[in-house]
């Protein structure tokens, strides 16, 4: 549930920020309603390509996990070709303006490189999931270790990715003659990456599905063949899950510019001002720190719930077998209903200052230090986040996928002191990439957000 319904709000919430933010840019940029129109049409072409493309998911019996992976990127592929190509004559006949199309472009392949990016350091069919697996061998602190240094280390390809995109969708669209044709160009190119959600999200949200399979098939006591089928599914939906976070924050990034863009514009035109938007100046600089500072504090807490919540299920637990007899040799039931509103609660209750954290701050800040520190705050937290997310999300997923490795048979197997070792690499690894990576992405967007809704307030009554 979790898995499904967050990552698809977060990924709809991307969606629907980067369709309005170069709504705006649109006019701006002088394109007129050809130009505003254009994203909602590249968005209703991506619904109808995505729907062709899950045609083309096929595999045969007895799998690898290579072409497994293969198959679905297949679907993935097709998608965004066929995007690209409805979007040349919409480019063509909306704003006449092939450097546009080539900022679509730019999108397209971009979301499609970042998730085989993702790919490479989170699917156990590549060296660097393997590599982990075997630093199993030598304990859980190896593992963690490993873990971390993967995430951190695959942050480079998709900082990347995004930088090219960004530079190149700008200049193409004309951000060498006219500023706000280019920011057009960013604006359009996210659009373009977000196009292909409806497949992108589907493959995402596979990999729930197969753990929920596996799960199923444990409880009721299936054969052990079935188990092994969907503990390979499993894998491969952790693989999915890591390309689809890949992908939010990759958009995500893009579409913070945009809205980053749009509150600039409108802090200037209410104020009557030009920005400062210099380095040299202090207010932002401080705003780049607050930014920065933000992004670790919201991860902190958003660990500090998942650590909370998992404490509170335990201690239930505990109790439950001291108190209630006969559990284990299956002759009286568990009270799950106690368990399931622990965690509700523990979710609803634990997630109640993060939220109101990306709400305050921007808030503060623009009250304190003015427009030029809420520009400064939104730089810091959309490039501080982005690193930040990308690393926890291919973490967890190496963590996770690393253990399934394993217990497919390599370095001792299910139940070795080297499972072991990988089950608390992924135990760490869950918060990472269920919890604070991708709730990240909400936390960039939700600031840019907020600051433009209260950007009256904050030009009008500020102390700097």
């Amino acid at each position: 549930m979790g898995d499904v319904a967050g990552m698809g709000a977060d990924l709809y919430e991307s969606y629907v920020g980067s369709i309005l933010a170069t709504f705006s840019l649109g006019a701006c940029a002088g394109y007129g309603w050809e130009g505003m129109i254009l994203p909602i049409l590249l968005a209703v072409c991506g619904i109808l390509c995505s729907i062709v493309g899950t045609f083309f998911v096929k595999t045969e019996e007895n799998a690898s996990q290579k072409s497994l992976l293969r198959s679905l990127r297949t679907g993935t592929y097709l998608a965004a070709v066929l995007s690209a190509l409805a979007a040349a004559p919409l480019t063509y006949f909306m704003v006449g303006n092939w450097g546009v199309y080539a900022a679509i472009l730019c999108g397209l392949i971009g979301g499609c490189a970042i998730g085989y990016f993702t790919e490479y350091y989170t699917s156990d069919t590549y060296k660097p999931t393997q590599k982990l697996a075997a630093a199993a061998e030598t304990g859980s602190a190896t593992v963690i270790i490993g873990g971390l240094s993967l995430g951190m280390l695959s942050t480079i390809a998709s900082i990347l990715i995004v930088a090219a995109a960004i530079l190149i969708s700008f200049y193409a669209a004309g951000g060498g003659a006219s500023f706000d044709r280019g920011l057009y160009g960013i604006g359009i190119s996210a659009v373009g990456m977000l196009s292909t959600l409806g497949i992108t999200l589907a493959t995402d949200a596979y990999g729930p599905v197969a753990d929920n399979a596996g799960g199923i098939a444990e409880m009721s006591g299936l054969p052990e063949s079935v188990r092994e089928r969907t503990d390979a599914l499993d894998s491969l939906g952790n693989t999915t899950a890591a390309t689809g976070k890949g992908f939010a924050i990759g958009s995500a990034s893009l579409t913070a510019l945009a809205l980053l863009v749009s509150y600039v514009n409108i802090a200037a035109e209410k104020s009557g001002e030009v920005l400062d938007l210099s380095l040299t100046n202090p207010l932002i600089l401080v705003g780049l720190f607050l930014g920065a500072m933000l992004t670790f504090v919201f991860s902190a807490l958003t660990m500090r719930a998942v650590q909370t919540a998992a404490q509170s299920i335990v201690v239930e637990v505990r109790r439950q077998f001291r108190e209630i007899a006969g559990i284990m040799e299956y002759k009286a039931d568990p009270d799950y209903a106690s368990c399931v509103a622990l965690c509700t609660r523990g979710a609803l209750h634990e997630m109640v200052v993060p939220a109101l954290l990306a709400i305050i701050v921007p808030i503060l800040t623009g009250l304190l230090l003015g427009p030029d520190g809420v520009v400064g705050l939104l730089g810091g937290v959309s490039v501080t986040g982005f690193a930040m997310a990308v690393f926890m999300s291919n973490a967890g997923g190496a963590w996770d996928n690393a253990k399934k490795y394993i217990e497919a048979g390599h370095h001792g197997g299910k139940g070795s002191d080297c499972h072991k070792a990988a089950v608390v690499g992924d135990t760490v690894g869950d918060p990472f990439k269920d919890t604070s990576g991708p709730s990240l992405n909400i936390l960039i967007k939700l600031v840019s957000t907020v600051s433009i809704v209260f950007s009256g307030l904050i030009v009008a009554f500020h102390i700097l």
